[in-house]
């Protein structure tokens, strides 16, 4: 089972990148608030600094904030294992750039239990704004011999019977029957430390558009 995701390009983002990596803490802490419970994440700057700056992008500029878990794939042979999927989606007003994949060969960080990894397409540096959390070992995740595998990038250190719940919630339609059927919010993402680097790029999902006047409407002095 592949995670997939559809992403768009901003490369302002790109020059912003490398000075928030050199200055976070080794492991950055960060709490999902989900309409299910709190998830709480540790994430591994110094190993994988390029796929954790990215997530905090996200964190950081509240991109998260109002999306959802919209997949859930279950292991047919043992359906308490398999992952779950959230993040934008395909929502375009919120993607920051694609960055270089960091394969688990490079950081050592392996898809064991509840380990948080981005979701990509097909193309290795296609990751953008959606993760998905394992629950049990997933190996075949990992990079091995000329499959780059997806990122790891942290684990979960609270929230697993969260995860267990999103997991076993009913599927059906795309990704091969894993979307949910009943999305779970994700209401909000914040870092637990660390100093917040927001990108300063803008965020057109919050700008309020007037509602167009209707054609016949009376002209006004």
């Amino acid at each position: 089972m592949r995670p997939f995701l559809v992403p768009l390009a901003a490369a302002a983002w790109l020059a912003i990148a490398p000075a928030a990596q050199a200055r976070e803490p080794a492991i950055v802490r960060v709490r999902l608030d989900t309409a299910y419970g709190p998830i709480v994440l540790a994430l591994e700057a110094k190993r994988a600094p390029q796929t954790v700056a990215n997530f905090m992008g996200y964190v950081d500029d509240k991109r998260f904030d109002g999306m959802t878990f919209y997949r859930a794939a279950r292991n047919r042979s043992a359906p308490g294992r398999g992952f779950v999927q959230g993040g934008i989606r395909t929502d375009a007003r919120r993607i920051l750039p694609p960055f270089p994949l960091e394969t688990t060969t490079m950081t050592g960080i392996k898809h064991l239990d509840g380990t948080i990894s981005m979701a990509r397409r097909a193309e290795a540096g296609s990751a953008g704004g959606n993760f998905f959390i394992t629950l049990g070992a997933i190996p075949s995740m990992d990079a091995k011999g000329s499959y780059p595998g997806y990122a790891a990038f942290g684990h979960v250190v609270s929230g697993m019977p969260v995860l267990r719940r999103i997991l076993a919630q009913p599927t059906g339609g795309g990704m091969g029957g894993q979307l949910l059927m009943q999305p779970v919010k994700l209401i909000a993402a914040r870092r637990l430390n660390g100093t917040p680097r927001p990108t300063g790029l803008v965020k057109p999902w919050l700008v309020k558009t007037k509602p167009a006047a209707p054609r016949n409407a009376p002209a006004t002095k």
